[in-house]
């Protein structure tokens, strides 16, 4: 990332979420495990529960295990749109930092959309409760599908 150029790499999203999280996330800029702390963070969803996420383990390499993978995963996708979102839902869902989560996966959905010369996604205020039902949903079935058919209305599609 000192070249300027932005890519969907754990070094960007690190450095990413040092600064959105720096002052409230619990070793902002690392994964869980890669610090001292070993907690297992879940999402509260309300009425139904919580989602929790793979195990803090020593060390990390569970999550940067995880991490290849899914962008292993995600580069088979043949649009940048799909990408993006794809990227932006399996960081929320696999909660790779102790807080933080969905701002540095926005970040980083919006740096691949730029990067490619797309505009950016933005949920606007008045669509916030639509948003977090589809995530609670989301979180609760994994089924991606409404959130890819939701994101496009604050938002580009591919040309």
């Amino acid at each position: 990332m000192d070249s300027g150029a932005f890519a969907l790499t754990k070094e960007v999203s690190d450095r990413l979420h040092d600064l959105i999280a720096r002052d409230e996330a619990l070793e902002a800029g690392r994964f869980r495990g890669e610090g001292t702390e070993t907690a297992t963070p879940s999402v509260y969803l309300g009425i139904h529960g919580r989602h929790t996420p793979p195990a803090t383990e020593p060390g990390g390499a569970n999550l940067r295990d995880l991490y290849a993978a899914g962008l292993a995963e995600l580069a088979t996708i043949d649009t940048i749109h799909g990408q993006a979102v794809g990227y932006f839902l399996f960081a929320a869902l696999q909660q790779f930092y102790f807080d933080g989560n969905r701002r540095t996966g926005r970040a980083m959905m919006n740096g691949q959309l730029l990067t490619h010369g797309f505009d950016g996604i933005s949920v606007p205020a008045a669509a916030r409760a639509e948003f977090n039902a589809a995530m609670v949903e989301f979180y609760r079935t994994r089924d991606a599908s409404p959130m890819f058919a939701l994101m496009p209305t604050f938002g580009p599609t591919d040309r």
